[in-house]
């Protein structure tokens, strides 16, 4: 597999050079998206990595459904490959992906684009605040329209689990909640109908993948905290968050330490839509 993270440095000398010396011409994504602000374009164009494109997480990295199929389903092909055109992504090319809230988000293109097949796609380790804190430019503005890419997608390359097979997971296997403990334990729940988590699943916030920094912790301590979670060497681990969007990070993170990360797409904002499915709270 090709590499999960770019640093800063690589990507500032792929972009001077038009693309990566163990990959393609590099393509950069800008995804911004947050719960609070789930457009990001007006901050794109305030600042952003030179020559990157706007992905829209909620209508681009995202199918549109009822209730009970989640916030955030993943998209169709059609919607995917349309993304992928207007993104100018052809064939061959690195994809680099990055948010300004340290890869929580981003990781959801990470994800979809390698379930649609597009087989070097790069996470920027520690996102815009090690691209700004490195010293180099922003660009601002909206960009002109790209070439339309030529690549061709085809979603389901990775695994996943759906509302049942997770369920079964939680109980037979391991499958880690990636949201803030708070969530996990019923404290609190900003967003969807009820609170908790599904019975059986582990704790696991994603944020403790990653250092102060924002960048990843090695992969030997992220290798260790997994095990310390249940993970046996090398296994296949369930993954699910709010709505499938913060699974993504830690699927990365699971990927650096070894693992084959399952994601569950309709994850808590699809569970608990759901009366007739049983809900787990406190530690």
């Amino acid at each position: 597999m090709s590499a999960v993270l770019t640093t800063v440095a690589d990507l500032h000398r792929a972009l001077a050079a038009g693309r990566y010396a163990d990959g393609g011409a590099v393509r950069v994504l800008d995804v911004r998206w947050r719960l609070d602000r789930p457009d990001g374009r007006p901050d794109f164009r305030a600042g952003h990595i030179p020559g990157a494109r706007y992905a829209d997480l909620d209508t681009q990295l995202a199918e549109h459904g009822p209730a009970t199929a989640g916030r955030h389903p993943l998209p169709s092909t059609e919607r995917l490959q349309r993304a992928v055109r207007d993104w100018g992504i052809d064939t061959g090319d690195t994809v680099v992906v990055y948010d300004d809230a340290r890869g929580t988000s981003s990781a959801r293109a990470w994800w979809v684009l390698r379930d649609a097949g597009v087989t070097d796609v790069r996470l920027l380790d520690g996102a815009l605040a090690a691209w700004i804190d490195a010293g180099h430019d922003l660009e601002t503005g909206e960009p002109d329209a790209a070439r339309p890419g030529t690549a061709i997608v085809s979603p389901g390359s990775l695994p996943t689990l759906d509302i049942d097979t997770v369920a079964a997971a939680a109980q037979g296997g391991l499958v880690l909640d990636a949201r803030a403990g708070e969530r996990y334990r019923g404290e609190v729940e900003p967003i969807d109908p009820r609170a908790g988590h599904i019975p059986g699943a582990v704790s696991a916030p994603t944020t403790e993948n990653i250092g102060a920094d924002g960048r990843f912790h090695s992969a030997d301590d992220l290798r260790a905290r997994f095990a310390a979670l249940g993970a046996e060497p090398g296994a296949s681990v369930g993954v699910y968050c709010g709505s499938g969007v913060t699974a993504a990070h830690e699927a990365v993170a699971l990927t650096l330490a070894g693992y084959e990360p399952v994601l569950y797409p309709g994850s808590w904002s699809q569970w608990s839509q759901h009366p007739d499915r049983p809900v787990a709270t406190g530690a």
